[in-house]
């Protein structure tokens, strides 16, 4: 944390939250989740928190646990409070939360397109383990998919 930068708070995720969640969501990608896909993430268990600064909402992260894995379908930071670290320990709390369960091993996808969610990933000791080609929509077709994983125990 910089001089001076508020304190993140983090949190799991409430219904009240999703209007904000969706929205940011939104701001962030061209294709976003809807509402209803962070609402039935919530209602079927999965490991959803908040980051919130001062008050404000301005992350989020969506996970999977399954047995002895973990799944991170969706993390994201607003742009005006992206580069403060909240990010890093959004992932980092997703890790933890994973262990906790039980999983040694977190998986995820990433597109090549998004450089700092790449390097982000890597400083944390994730691995490319695999391409999924034309993963996700984007404007000019579809992009593909580097799937990440990193050992957790």
């Amino acid at each position: 944390m910089s001089l001076g930068q508020a304190p993140a708070e983090f949190r799991p995720m409430q219904e009240t939250d999703l209007d904000q969640v969706a929205r940011l969501e939104a701001d962030l990608q061209a294709f976003p989740w809807s509402r209803g896909n962070f609402s039935d993430s919530l209602k079927i268990g999965h490991s959803v928190w908040v980051c919130l600064v001062e008050g404000e909402l301005v992350g989020f992260s969506v996970a999977m646990l399954v047995i002895d894995e973990a799944h991170l379908l969706n993390i994201g930071v607003a742009r005006a409070h992206q580069g403060q670290g909240h990010g890093a320990r959004l992932l980092s709390r997703v890790m933890d939360n994973a262990r906790r369960y039980g999983a040694v091993r977190l998986f995820l996808e990433v597109r090549p397109s998004n450089g700092r969610a790449v390097d982000l990933y890597r400083q944390f000791g994730f691995r490319q383990i695999g391409m999924r080609k034309a993963y996700y929509p984007a404007a000019s077709g579809r992009e593909d998919a580097l799937i990440f994983d990193k050992e957790l125990a």
